[in-house]
C-alpha cells in the first residue's frame, strides 16, 4: 500500500530502519537517503556485507545478523533480490518492508504481507517523509558536497 495514511503511519511508527544495500559512499541514493533520516532521529542499520561501518554505524552482512529490533526494512537492491529479503524481514520481526523508488517485487510483496508487515514499494522513503513531515533541510539530493567533479 502506498496511500498517503499508510506512508504517514510507517513513517510515524517505525523508527529503526535496516538499509539493505546501504553503500558507504556518499554520492550513492542510498547514502543520501539513509543519512537524511538519520539526521531526522531514525535510528539506521546498514546492512552490507562490504563494509564494516557507515554513517557511524556498524554495519551486517545480513538482516538475521543485527542483535536488536528492526522495525523497518528498506531495500535499495534490484527486483530479483526482494524475495529472500522479505523472508528475512518477516523472520526477524520487521514491522514494514519498503523498496525504493524502481524496486517492485510482488512475490515479496506477497510473502511479507503474509507474514503481517506493511509493504511499500517503489518509493523513497527520504522523498516520503520530506513531502509528508515537511523535513527540514534538503528537499532535493544535497550531498553537502559542492563540487563540478565527478567522483571517482
Amino acid at each position: 500500500m502506498s496511500d498517503i495514511t499508510t506512508l504517514r503511519r510507517v513513517l510515524r511508527d517505525c523508527h529503526t530502519i535496516a538499509v539493505v544495500g546501504l553503500s558507504a559512499e556518499w554520492h550513492r541514493p542510498s547514502y543520501f537517503a539513509a543519512k537524511y533520516m538519520q539526521a531526522h532521529g531514525y535510528r539506521i542499520v546498514p546492512v552490507n556485507p562490504k563494509y564494516p561501518l557507515i554513517l557511524g554505524e556498524t554495519s551486517y552482512p545480513d538482516l538475521k545478523s543485527i542483535p536488536f529490533p528492526v522495525d523497518m526494512v528498506d531495500v535499495f537492491r534490484k527486483p530479483g533480490d526482494c524475495l529472500p529479503i522479505a523472508q528475512d524481514a518477516v523472520a526477524i520481526g520487521a514491522k514494514a518492508l519498503w523498496l525504493q523508488i524502481g524496486v517492485v517485487n510482488e512475490e515479496a510483496r506477497q510473502v511479507a504481507e503474509a507474514g503481517g508487515l506493511t509493504v511499500v514499494m517503489d518509493r523513497c522513503v527520504k522523498i516520503e517523509y520530506a513531502r509528508l513531515f515537511g523535513g527540514l533541510g534538503w528537499m532535493g539530493v544535497n550531498t553537502g558536497v559542492i563540487s563540478a567533479r565527478r567522483p571517482i
